[in-house]
C-alpha cells in the first residue's frame, strides 16, 4: 500500500477567462517512480496498485485565487476499482478528495474532475480526462 498524492494546479485566471480547464490544469504526483506519467499536463497517468491510498488537492498558481475540487468523477462500471470521496481535515472547514484503490486495475480508469472556480456560479470540468493505470495496463 502507497500513500499518492494528486495535486491540481489550477492558473484561475486563465481557465476563467478562456472558460475551459485546457492549457490552464496542471496534475502532478509523488508516483512517477513507479511509472506514473504526463506529470505537469490534465491527462496524468497514475499507477496504482490495490492498497493504495489516492488523495487529491488543489493548489491555485494565483495566491489570491480560489479553487476547489466540487467532484471526481467515475464512471459507475468502474466503481469496483476506486470510488472517490470528499472529505474534511480535522478541525477545518479545508477539503479533499480521497480514494483507496479496491483491487488491481486489468483496465485504465478514466476520471474527471470539476472544481468550483473563484465566483463563478457553476463548476468548471475537465474536457480531457486523467487515468489510473494497473500494471498491466
Amino acid at each position: 500500500m502507497k500513500a499518492i498524492s494528486i495535486v491540481a494546479v489550477v492558473d484561475v485566471v486563465g481557465a476563467l477567462a478562456n472558460d475551459t480547464l485546457t492549457g490552464n490544469l496542471y496534475l502532478l504526483d509523488n508516483n512517477k517512480s513507479n511509472g506514473s506519467t504526463d506529470e505537469g499536463t490534465d491527462v496524468l497517468k497514475t499507477r496504482v496498485k490495490k492498497g493504495d491510498q489516492l488523495v487529491w488537492v488543489v493548489q491555485t498558481l494565483e495566491c489570491e485565487a480560489y479553487a476547489s475540487i466540487a467532484g471526481i468523477d467515475v464512471d459507475s462500471k468502474f466503481a469496483e476499482y476506486i470510488e472517490p470521496q470528499q472529505k474534511t481535515y480535522q478541525g477545518t472547514n479545508v477539503t479533499y478528495w480521497s480514494a483507496t484503490i479496491k483491487k488491481d486495475l486489468d483496465v485504465p480508469v478514466p476520471y474527471n474532475l470539476r472544481f468550483r472556480l473563484a465566483s463563478r456560479a457553476s463548476d468548471i470540468a475537465t474536457s480531457s480526462s486523467p487515468l489510473l493505470l494497473g500494471s498491466a495496463a
